[in-house]
């Protein structure tokens, strides 16, 4: 019975990121956490695995189409390959969590998925006000020359963090911070083929790193990629056909509700 609530889940979340390109971490570690009760570094570290083979089962989707931006991909990689390099040797120095430590990281990572919730159900807003501060007399335009290089690779160096740390980010964040650097450029479709791309190798790197320090369950994966590999593959066909509003305000309010309940969980 367990094993079928995992396929379950692994199918929901699957189904979102390859709808949306968002909802991997954000929905899969508290799920983990708060459904069924994995502790917080192992919740991490399997769930960044779980990340890697989902968004590679709907990348193939995105490659047939020629979708992929590779040179914003590259940018953001400079940025979170290296800052999650920096994380996992923080978190190689304090290996043997104890109550504080995964108390602070259970925090974390429900301040993450209250900031994706909080970024995707105001994603409209938060535009506006970042291109008017950034263009206030012209149309929305994408950031290019130096400032563009700078942007983006900070803004792959707090991805990198935050996923290393939480396995919250590349989706739901990454995502967000896409669309304020390239409306323009990126269209909906391209945007998810983009941000996919990035996440695979972060998510991979990430999750050898958990996986050397002992946080990776690995036998909760069969049982998740069951279900996650067929509901990435089926979202990422119907991502064109299905009404991204509405979708992306049930995740925002589901994303709201699993940080609440993270961060009010009893300590």
């Amino acid at each position: 019975m367990m094993n079928l609530l995992f396929v379950l889940a692994g199918f929901i979340t699957g189904f979102l990121v390859g709808l949306t390109g968002i909802g991997g971490g954000a929905l899969m570690t508290p799920m983990l956490m708060f459904l069924f009760g994995i502790a917080p570094r192992t919740a991490v570290g399997t769930d960044l695995w779980f990340a890697s083979f989902t968004k590679i089962a709907a990348t193939k989707v995105f490659l047939e189409g020629g979708l992929i931006e590779w040179d914003i991909v590259f940018k953001l990689w400079i940025g979170s390959l290296t800052a999650s390099a920096i994380v996992l040797l923080w978190l190689h120095s304090s290996s043997v969590p104890g109550h504080e430590d995964t108390l602070f990281l259970k925090q974390i990572i429900a301040a993450a998925v209250l900031w994706a919730g909080i970024m995707l159900f105001f994603q409209p807003i938060l535009q506006y006000i970042t291109r008017y501060f950034i263009d206030a007399s012209g149309p929305l335009v994408d950031i290019d020359g130096p400032w563009g290089w700078i942007l983006t690779i900070a803004s792959g160096a707090v991805l990198g963090a935050l996923v290393t740390l939480t396995s919250v980010g590349a989706g739901a964040l990454g995502t967000a911070v896409l669309l304020y650097l390239y409306p323009v450029r990126l269209s909906p479709r391209r945007l998810i083929a983009t941000e996919i791309a990035h996440a695979i190798p972060l998510a991979i790197f990430s999750g050898m790193g958990h996986a050397g320090l002992g946080n990776v369950e690995f036998g909760l994966l069969i049982p998740l990629l069951l279900g996650s590999i067929p509901g990435s593959l089926l979202g990422a066909y119907l991502a064109a056909r299905l009404p991204q509003a509405t979708l992306k305000t049930i995740l925002s309010i589901t994303l709201l509700s699993f940080g609440a309940k993270l961060w009010w969980m009893p300590k």
